[in-house]
């Protein structure tokens, strides 16, 4: 049987949103190395290597830690279940919020830009949501094959 229209553009959803993620983050680290003082070592330190680590270590654990990874498959049916990705304006939210995050990264760039001073490292909590948005476009998959899932999204 099909899936239900409700739940492909849901899981479409999930998958457009980690790679819009992806892309935002990627375009952060280019205008970073054309932009931020310190060459090219100190850009990539805290732009791509420890962000790369967090982006990994988020994805692995809420993949591969039994608890986080039931807590996040049921985060991820109650976004269904709530109408998450099958609406305009829960598609407008979604994107909304990754732009708002984009923008802190551009702030943070800014103020590096500025002071010459790398103080914190909102690329490294951005990465680490990203890794979080992969895991979910995963576990939308492992969910799907659930027997009891399964039925609740085939069409009718």
């Amino acid at each position: 049987m099909a899936l239900s229209r409700a739940w492909v553009n849901f899981k479409r959803m999930e998958d457009m949103t980690a790679a819009a993620g992806l892309l935002i983050y990627a375009a952060a680290v280019v205008h970073a190395f054309q932009e931020l003082p310190g060459g090219v070592g100190v850009v990539a330190r805290w732009t791509v290597f420890w962000p790369g680590f967090f982006l990994l270590l988020t994805a692995a654990a809420a993949l591969l830690a039994p608890i986080l990874r039931r807590g996040l498959i049921r985060y991820v049916w109650m976004s269904f279940r709530a109408g998450f990705g099958q609406s305009p304006g829960s598609v407008l939210v979604g994107v909304g919020i990754l732009m708002g995050a984009a923008l802190l990264i551009y702030r943070e760039m800014a103020q590096i830009e500025a002071t010459g001073r790398y103080a914190t490292s909102v690329f490294s909590a951005y990465a680490a949501g990203v890794g979080l948005l992969i895991a979910q476009a995963v576990l939308v998959r492992a969910l799907e094959r659930q027997p009891e899932v399964r039925a609740l999204i085939e069409e009718k």
